[in-house]
């Protein structure tokens, strides 16, 4: 298939470089098959700088192993007080812009970021979260209550959803909505599609493969936010990746130190890695389940996010670039801790029953991950 492009996910170098590095991160993306990945910019610096971002770009095409093409940020030090220069940023090379976990709370400056990113052929991406509403450590339901922990609401994220589609409809601008994972956000976005908004999504695997219940047999491995949800919502994402409504399959790989995650679920730091599953976990949940076919996995994992992010890659064409993903679909394995090449072992797929594993990644016609 075309390279795997991975448009949200987070390296944590500079400043975290006990979670993940970019070498690292880079080297668990190829073994998983991707052949471009989008860190976010919550790094410390942040990426809202010429200077930092290019040091990020430099350092990608130094570990030379898949293509790095980092977001900047939207607002100065993801404050939400002042905005970026978006088209400086741009020049430099950033593929987008998002403030990642710290979503940007004040309307009118949305509005206008949307508005400048938009003028100069880009947009933003938007970890939907009203913050108002947000507080707690897993979904709130069920689960929650037997552990006795507070439960974020899924209207954090919904609340949020709905005011960026407002802000789109009314001035017709493109918005992208970040890893959604409740049945409401699915609905909203598809109605607003057939309205002819400018409106995209992407989901990632953890959200069709799991729900809330995996939190009781994985603890603070199956925390991240937005928080696994119930199954009606489940469902309701594979009906949005079914149709359409969904555009994009992201990992959202967010590393953590063991000992980080080793805290109690109110204070264990959120997310999970997924570089090395993303494709196996699409194959065993939907793929393999006649949900969607192989032709839909590779819209959703490299002909979509290309077009989005104006990439010249995500297909296979005579004269294209030689990113490309081999993967043999058949393969069952039991995907084990050792396996892992990431620096972080943080996620509920160890021990899973998985089928699809990848063979070869080539990026620029180079061969990157043998198995």
């Amino acid at each position: 298939m075309p390279g795997m492009i991975d448009m949200h996910c987070h390296l944590r170098e500079p400043g975290f470089e006990h979670k993940e590095t970019i070498e690292t991160g880079s080297r668990s993306a190829v073994k998983g098959g991707f052949t471009t990945i989008c860190p976010m910019p919550n790094t410390k610096p942040t990426p809202d700088n010429m200077e930092t971002l290019k040091q990020i770009i430099q350092k990608g095409k130094e570990v030379n192993l898949c293509n790095v093409i980092p977001f900047a940020s939207v607002t100065k030090g993801e404050k939400g007080e002042e905005l970026v220069d978006f088209e400086e940023l741009l020049k430099a090379g950033a593929c987008a812009f998002s403030d990642d976990g710290m979503p940007v709370e004040n309307a009118k400056m949305i509005r206008e970021a949307m508005i400048k990113t938009n003028s100069l052929g880009s947009f933003v991406s938007e970890h939907c979260e009203e913050k108002s509403v947000s507080a707690g450590a897993i979904n709130a339901g069920e689960v929650a209550e037997k552990l006795k922990v507070q439960g974020v609401l899924p209207e954090a994220e919904e609340i949020m959803a709905s005011r960026d589609i407002v802000i789109a409809e009314t001035n017709d601008l493109h918005t992208h909505i970040c890893h959604i994972s409740t049945k409401t956000s699915v609905n909203m976005i598809r109605d607003a599609k057939k309205r002819g908004v400018k409106v995209t999504c992407e989901t990632c695997p953890h959200y069709y493969f799991f729900t809330e219940e995996e939190v009781l047999k994985n603890g603070t491995n199956a925390k991240m936010n937005p928080p696994l949800r119930r199954e009606i919502d489940k469902q309701e994402i594979i009906k949005g990746l079914q149709d359409g409504t969904i555009d994009a399959i992201i990992t959202d790989h967010a590393p953590h130190a063991k000992e980080e995650k080793e805290k109690d679920l109110s204070s264990a730091p959120n997310g999970i890695i997924g570089f090395e599953t993303a494709l196996a976990a699409t194959i065993t949940a939907l793929v393999d389940k006649g949900l969607i076919s192989f032709l839909d996995m590779v819209k959703l994992m490299s002909y979509n996010p290309a077009k989005l992010l104006k990439l010249n890659r995500g297909e296979i064409s005579k004269g294209a670039v030689a990113d490309l993903t081999i993967f043999d679909p058949e393969k069952e394995y039991i995907y084990t801790e050792e396996s892992i090449v990431s620096k972080s072992k943080n996620t509920p797929f160890i021990g899973k029953k998985l089928k699809g594993q990848v063979v070869y990644t080539i990026v620029n016609g180079e061969v990157k991950f043998e198995r």
